[in-house]
């Protein structure tokens, strides 16, 4: 069984924001799936199979900062550890059109990660990083990260989020070295 949590903040004020990426891959997967959310242990949850495995897919609700808190409700709940815990957010240091699949590593800044890793006790999670963009030198980290894609990034947002969904699968059917070799430094256009 894979725990595949997608990082993001709950409420219309932050759905379409560059912090929710993770939540868009998640809807995606549910979508072509057929998977119904449900509210359990502070999160949303899907679950069902992927490339015949079982999976639940949970959207964390404590708000970004707080997302190890619900992860490890989960993972208490379902038994897993945090191999079995794939992670997916959004990630300012790549571009948008890029996303990259990581075994374990620090959080890099990245605050929900960050909790995930105190609430865990272990860095030892694999991940799927969707790139953001980098923000603009005269922003503000925060701002940034809470604002919307502008119309023209939405497109390539598009093509990025089925990418994730299409990563998440290839971990599921193929293995983490299979599809981290596949996805690791391809570049959407």
């Amino acid at each position: 069984m894979m725990l595949i949590c997608g990082l993001g903040n709950p409420g219309r004020k932050y759905e379409k924001t560059r912090h929710n990426t993770g939540f868009f891959v998640l809807d995606e997967l549910a979508a072509r799936q057929g998977l119904k959310w449900k509210k359990a242990m502070k999160a949303k949850v899907a679950e069902g199979r992927i490339a015949g495995q079982k999976v639940i897919l949970a959207k964390p609700q404590t708000f970004m900062n707080l997302s190890g808190e619900s992860v490890r409700l989960l993972a208490d709940y379902y038994g897993v550890g945090p191999q079995e815990i794939l992670v997916v957010f959004d990630d300012v240091s790549l571009p948008l059109g890029t996303i990259r699949l990581r075994r374990s590593g620090s959080a890099g800044g990245h605050n929900g990660v960050k909790n995930i890793i105190a609430c865990l006790g272990s860095e030892g999670f694999p991940r799927v990083k969707m790139g953001v963009g980098e923000k603009p030198e005269e922003a503000d980290l925060i701002e940034y990260v809470l604002g919307r894609f502008s119309k023209e990034e939405r497109k390539l947002l598009e093509k990025e989020v089925a990418e994730g969904a299409d990563a998440v699968e290839a971990v599921l059917s193929q293995g983490f070295d299979s599809a981290m070799n596949t996805f690791n430094g391809r570049r959407l256009e």
